[in-house]
C-alpha cells in the first residue's frame, strides 16, 4: 500500500533532519528519533508503515529494535542504516527482518527508491492476503459446449478486454464468481489485483471498513489503521459478490467511488484516489429492487453497463457429462483416490434430474459418489443422493406450477405420475420462517443462525408478510 507514517531513528542530527525535511516535502508524516527509548515511545503512540533505524545508537543496538518489530505481524517495515557496512551485516539485518539495507552517506534518490520498493512490497503482501483463488474451480475455462455456454463464453471474450462494469447474473450457484474470474483472467488487468468481497458474508456495521478501510481508533477495535479492499484492488479489478446485499447508506459511498474514483477511510480525512474495475454478481432481480426502494436506480446503471446472465443447469443438460466428468476427475485428485467411472444408468440419472442447485449441486454429488464409491467398481445412481427430484426418461408427465400447499413448484417432465418440487424460494422460505420459530422469532439470533445479515432477513420478512404468510 503507500506508505504514509515514516519514522527516522539516528543520533546524527544532520541526518536525521535532513532525512525528516527531505521525506515530509514529499508529503509523507514523519517522526523522528536520537535513540532507541525515543523510537519506543513513538512507535508506542501510532501505527508507522515505515522505519529507517541506524544500526548504532546511543542507548543500544538498532538491532534490539529491529527484532522486536520482526515479531509483530502488523508491524512497520524496518530499512536498517550503517556508516560501518559489511556483508555479514547486512545479511544479518535481512535475516532478522529488515526490509533493507542503505549505506551512509546515502542520496535522497536512493531513499525515494526504497520507499518506493516498499509501497510495492506492502502492497503485494495485503493482496496476497485477499487474492481470490476458487479452490476446485476450473482452471482454464468455463466447462460446457452448449449454446447457452457458447454464449456466455462469447459474451465474456467480447467485454474482458474492456473496462467496463459488468454485472453477472444467475441463480445461486449457476457460477457466477467463476464468469467473474474468467473477466479478470482474460482481461488487460489479468496481472494486476483481483480482490474479492463477499457482500452477503458482512455484516452492515463493518461493510464500510472492509469496502474503504479504516484508521486507528476510529471506532472500538480499530487497533491499527487497515486498508480497504478497494484500496487493495488499485489497478487491478475488484469483485463485489451478492452486491444486492449491500446497506442503503453504502451504495451511495460505492457510488462515488464509481464516478470519482476516490473514497475515505473511516475516521480518516484524507481522500484516496483508485482506478479499479468493478465486477457485481447477484441472484437477485435489482429492476426489482430498486422499485421495491432497496437498491439505488443510479447505482444500478452505473453497475450494469454490461450485464451477462448465467444460464441455470435446466437449461444447459447437454453439459451435464462433461462437468460430472470434470469433477470426477477433480475430486478424485483431491481426496486421493483413485478415479472411478459413472455408470450408464448414473448418467441418465443426472440427465434427468431436475438441479435446482445447479452446477454447485452436481459438484457436491459427483464428490458425495467419489468418496463412496468402491474400488474398481463403476459409480451407481444410489451414490449420487440425489433423492426423489431425480426422474426416469423412459416416462412421462405433466407439469404442475402449484405444489399441494399453493406454492410453485418444478415439476420434471419423465416421471410416472405428477412430482410436485418445491423451488429454491419456496425451500428457502420454509427454512427461514424454521429458523425464526427457533429463536422466538429473535431477527439478530436468526441472522446469525442462518449465517446471513439482519438486513437480508429482514427485507425476506418483508416479502413474506407482503405474500400473507405468517411470520413468528
Amino acid at each position: 500500500m503507500a506508505i504514509e507514517k515514516i519514522v527516522v531513528v539516528d543520533d546524527e542530527m544532520m541526518i536525521r533532519k535532513s532525512l525528516e525535511t527531505q521525506l515530509r516535502n514529499k508529503r509523507y508524516s514523519v517522526a523522528s528519533a536520537e535513540d532507541l527509548k525515543g523510537a519506543r515511545k513513538i512507535l508506542s503512540r501510532d501505527a508507522f508503515d515505515l522505519v529507517f533505524l541506524d544500526m548504532r545508537l546511543p542507548d543500544g543496538d538498532g538491532m534490539e529494535l529491529l527484532e522486536e518489530l520482526a515479531v509483530k505481524a502488523d508491524g512497520p517495515m524496518v530499512v536498517m542504516m550503517t556508516g560501518f557496512g559489511s556483508v555479514e551485516s547486512a545479511v544479518a539485518c535481512m535475516q532478522t527482518g529488515a526490509f533493507d539495507y542503505v549505506l551512509k552517506p546515502f542520496s535522497f534518490d536512493q531513499v525515494e527508491v526504497v520507499v518506493d520498493r516498499a509501497a510495492s512490497f506492502d502492497k503485494m503482501k495485503l493482496v496476497n492476503r485477499y487474492y481470490v483463488e476458487e479452490e476446485g474451480s476450473v482452471a482454464s475455462e468455463i466447462v460446457g459446449k452448449s449454446p447457452a455456454i457458447n454464449h456466455l463464453k462469447e459474451m465474456v471474450m467480447k467485454v474482458a478486454k474492456t473496462e467496463a462494469s459488468v454485472l453477472v447474473t444467475g441463480e445461486n450457484g449457476t457460477g457466477k464468481e467463476l464468469v467473474a474470474k474468467e473477466l479478470h483472467k482474460n482481461s488487460l488487468l489479468t496481472d494486476q489485483p483481483y480482490i474479492r468481497v463477499n457482500c452477503a458474508a458482512i455484516s452492515e456495521t463493518l461493510m464500510e471498513s472492509e469496502f474503504f478501510g479504516h484508521e486507528k481508533g476510529s471506532f472500538t477495535g480499530a487497533t491499527q489503521r487497515r486498508e480497504g479492499r478497494f484500496e487493495l484492488a488499485d489497478g487491478g479489478t475488484i469483485l463485489l459478490d451478492e452486491i444486492s446485499e449491500i446497506a442503503p447508506s453504502l451504495q451511495a459511498k460505492l457510488l462515488r467511488v464509481l464516478q470519482e474514483k476516490e473514497f475515505e477511510r473511516v475516521g480518516g480525512d484524507k481522500t484516496i484516489q483508485v482506478k479499479v474495475r468493478v465486477l457485481t454478481t447477484t441472484n437477485r432481480n435489482l429492476i426489482e429492487e430498486v422499485q421495491k426502494g432497496n437498491f439505488r436506480e443510479d447505482l444500478y446503471y452505473r453497475l450494469n453497463v454490461f450485464p451477462i446472465e448465467v444460464p441455470p443447469l435446466r437449461d444447459r443438460v447437454e453439459d451435464i457429462p462433461l462437468l460430472a466428468e470434470t469433477f470426477l476427475t477433480r475430486q478424485a485428485r483431491k481426496h486421493g483416490l483413485s478415479q472411478a467411472k459413472f455408470s450408464k444408468q448414473a448418467l441418465t440419472a443426472m440427465l434427468a434430474h431436475s438441479w435446482p442447485g445447479n452446477v454447485r449441486e452436481l459438484e457436491n454429488s459427483v464428490e458425495r459418489a467419489v468418496i463412496l464409491a468402491e474400488q474398481g467398481k463403476a459409480i451407481g445412481p444410489e451414490l449420487l443422493g440425489l433423492g426423489t427430484s431425480s426422474v426416469s426418461l423412459n416416462k412421462r408427465t405433466s407439469p404442475s406450477t402449484k405444489a399441494s400447499n399453493g406454492s410453485p413448484v418444478i415439476s420434471p417432465k419423465g416421471s410416472a405420475g405428477e412430482v410436485e418440487i418445491p423451488t429454491m424460494e419456496q425451500i428457502e422460505k420454509e427454512h427461514i420462517l424454521l429458523a425464526l420459530q427457533s429463536t422466538g422469532g429473535n431477527r439478530t439470533k436468526t441472522a446469525d443462525l442462518l449465517e446471513i445479515n439482519v438486513r437480508t432477513l429482514r427485507n425476506k420478512i418483508r416479502q413474506y408478510k407482503l405474500d400473507g404468510a405468517e411470520v413468528p
